[in-house]
């Protein structure tokens, strides 16, 4: 991978592989980015929730041209296949050229391009002394993740430059100029167990192989969320097979669509074979319905130690209903760009935590009058259901300024040097720029990067070949600013 063109920027990338920096553990990554702005000899500062900002004098002559932001966040989304053996908080990503030259993967893991790409480039922007520019500040967030907590932190008047380059985009040959809002939904259902009826079994069930992805970018694709299926079946192995909900795990991240789920259910020991049965039944059911959109489903039970407790039947009952009508997936499209979400609810994690079980929600609109409709909603779902709901989080979506002057300049450039337009993006993905532009509203703003496939999945991968485009047209930006 350290062959790849540009060199410094892939040797940059290989060496944030190396640290692992998953949401919440920021600590080592600041420092690093922070011995590496002062090992350039540059203005190096670090707040006090760990993002970092290094500052970069302007080439001469171009002291006086407006001061460049370039802006990307240190952590990445860890998620693993099943079957791989890894800690995210010790382990280095085990990144790899693919076969056919074209991409950079990992090896069972994200990869992290989301947002190692953008921080390695700003990181080899800073190191040239090559690269003409105007006054040049990388403003490196932490846990943006898990709720933008790192630009959420950062006040007003701390950033000189008054041209933000967000560099945390998706895919080349697109400008963003605008995104989604998003707020977070936690729902508590509290119990007190009941103990397991005596001569009772009970089956491990469990759902793997489905392609989960980035809940804002992939939410529109259909693809299968592992905790509504799960619980699908579980409604009908309850009201129909005399089976009890002892325990339930579903999703990892707030911001991935729900990839695994799994379930231990007690039930007569007669009624095995016939469980096993409706198990398979649904594996047949799940893979028909979701041909063409998934093409690796895995629903399989075996039996396990019988817990000597299991949920209330009520408390399992509401949280069946409520997990079966809360909404996933796209509500609303834009009207007047009918091929981009506006609001959207990703059902992402059913989690126990001792004698309580927890449901996640990430809600996302371009529109805040309908996040809130959206999050009522759901609000409604759980508290007819006798579920502790609150909601956390709330973060502004971005407006789009047609206006923008770096947006005119950016789009002149990319015609020149590659011959076509850019196309002009609204993106369903929470970005800083909303959370940014609101201690900053005069900040002018675009955010580009290469192609980045299927982040926040193990099958995340970077194309190579945009890199290097997404590199030139950062240079020839720069130069023209």
């Amino acid at each position: 991978m350290k062959n790849l063109q540009p060199q410094a920027l892939w040797n940059h990338f290989h060496s944030l592989t190396q640290i692992p920096r998953p949401s919440g553990k920021k600590e080592e990554i600041s420092r690093f980015l922070a011995d590496f702005g002062r090992s350039l000899g540059l203005e190096t500062v670090t707040d006090e929730i760990g993002n970092v900002i290094i500052r970069k004098p302007a080439t001469p002559g171009y002291e006086n041209h407006p001061g460049v932001i370039l802006q990307g966040h240190m952590d990445m989304v860890p998620q693993k296949n099943g079957d791989k053996v890894f800690d995210f908080e010790k382990d280095a990503i085990q990144a790899y050229v693919e076969d056919n030259g074209e991409w950079v993967t990992a090896d069972g893991t994200t990869l992290g391009a989301d947002n190692g790409i953008g921080v390695a480039t700003a990181m080899a922007i800073l190191a040239d002394k090559n690269v003409v520019h105007p006054p040049l500040e990388a403003f490196f967030t932490v846990d943006e993740e898990t709720g933008m907590y790192g630009a959420q932190a950062l006040q007003g008047g701390v950033l000189k430059g008054n041209i933000l380059l967000n560099l945390d985009s998706e895919t080349e040959g697109e400008l963003y100029i605008g995104c989604a809002g998003g707020i977070d939904g936690t729902a508590r259902f509290p119990f007190t167990p009941v103990e397991t009826e005596e001569g009772d079994i009970a089956l491990k069930v469990t759902l793997t192989g489905l392609k989960g992805g980035h809940s804002g970018c992939d939410i529109h694709l259909q693809r299968a969320n592992a905790n509504k299926l799960l619980f699908r079946f579980l409604k009908d192995a309850v009201a129909n097979y005399e089976a009890r909900l002892a325990s339930v795990e579903g999703g990892s991240l707030r911001n991935a669509i729900p990839r695994e789920a799994c379930a231990v259910i007690t039930l007569p020991a007669d009624g095995k074979d016939e469980m096993l049965q409706l198990v398979a039944d649904y594996e047949d059911l799940f893979i028909r319905e979701y041909d063409g959109v998934e093409d690796n489903i895995h629903f399989t039970a075996e039996e396990t130690e019988c817990p000597k407790t299991e949920m209330p039947e009520d408390v399992q009952d509401f949280l069946i209903h409520a997990i079966t009508i809360c909404p996933h997936g796209v509500y609303r499209m834009i009207p007047e760009m009918p091929d981009v979400v506006e609001t959207s609810n990703n059902l992402s994690t059913v989690s126990m935590e001792g004698n309580c079980v927890k449901v996640l929600c990430l809600t996302r609109s371009s529109v805040e009058s309908r996040k809130e409709e959206l999050r009522q909603i759901i609000e409604s779902t759980f508290a007819i259901a006798g579920a502790e709901i609150e909601f956390s989080g709330s973060y502004p979506g971005w407006k789009p300024n047609l206006n923008s002057r770096i947006l005119g300049v950016m789009q002149d450039i990319y015609k020149k040097e590659f011959g076509s337009d850019p196309r002009i993006i609204t993106i369903h993905a929470g970005l800083e720029c909303g959370i940014i532009g609101r201690n900053y509203p005069g900040m002018d703003m675009i955010s580009f990067g290469p192609t980045i496939e299927h982040p926040h999945s193990p099958d995340e991968r970077v194309n190579i070949a945009t890199v290097q485009k997404f590199w030139q047209f950062l240079l020839a930006t720069l130069k023209a600013l």
